[in-house]
């Protein structure tokens, strides 16, 4: 029992030793700070003017970057509403609306230097243009009826497309499917081949660069291509 009072009264004495030391260590300081703020008090604004600084830019920074994200959020998707086609619709275009249709989304996209080059000496190209990356891109496109399918040959053309422009990636868009030899030849040369199904995920704002990772994919199985030829015979 005494050794427990012992011990209760030392560290009672310990505390009051720690409290004081505060007071007296507090004390000094305010006294220090009221003989010598006049040589503190510029640089202790000075600190404070800085830290706010920084703190402001950071918030003024952020609110920005914040700001810059929702507003081309928001300016991609109403690019997509108001340059929306259903496919019916892409089916009645010539063949220079549908290349300007195409031209529109790849601006839509971010694609840079984008321009229609199709004509009766094209050279196998109809749009020339850089896609968000910065690599540049030839395009053929081809606004053929849903019965017809794209042949080797023209992935050819479009493979000296690419060598005459000088262009880093070959792009084929068409409103119909590629046959078999065709999609081998595009997918083991590096083209691009935009199908039909691959143009309507593209036009529903499914980005141009993310269709290259599904490249040579998706012209439906067997039970797809009997609808579609009963559909258009």
């Amino acid at each position: 029992m005494a050794a427990r009072n012992r011990r209760r009264s030392t560290a009672r004495k310990r505390r009051q030793e720690r409290l004081k030391a505060g007071v007296i260590g507090g004390i000094g300081g305010l006294v220090l700070l009221t003989v010598f703020w006049q040589v503190i008090w510029p640089y202790l604004v000075g600190g404070l003017a800085i830290v706010g600084g920084a703190a402001g830019g950071w918030w003024l920074w952020r609110t920005s970057r914040l700001a810059k994200g929702h507003d081309h959020q928001w300016r991609r998707e109403e690019a997509v509403k108001v340059g929306h086609r259903s496919l019916t619709e892409v089916d009645t275009m010539s063949g220079g609306e549908f290349e300007d249709f195409v031209v529109e989304l790849c601006r839509r996209d971010g694609c840079t230097e984008v321009r229609r080059v199709g004509g009766s000496h094209d050279d196998g190209a109809d749009v020339l243009g850089c896609l968000p990356d910065g690599r540049s891109m030839v395009i053929q496109c081809k606004r053929y009826s849903p019965k017809n399918r794209i042949p080797s040959r023209e992935i050819r053309d479009l493979l000296g497309a690419r060598v005459h422009f000088k262009v880093d990636v070959a792009i084929f868009v068409t409103t119909t499917y590629f046959t078999g030899p065709s999609e081998r030849t595009a997918v083991q040369n590096g083209v691009v081949a935009v199908h039909r199904d691959h143009l309507g995920l593209w036009n529903n704002g499914v980005s141009l660069l993310s269709l290259s990772d599904v490249n040579g994919a998706g012209q439906g199985d067997r039970r797809h291509r009997a609808r579609w030829k009963k559909t258009y015979g």
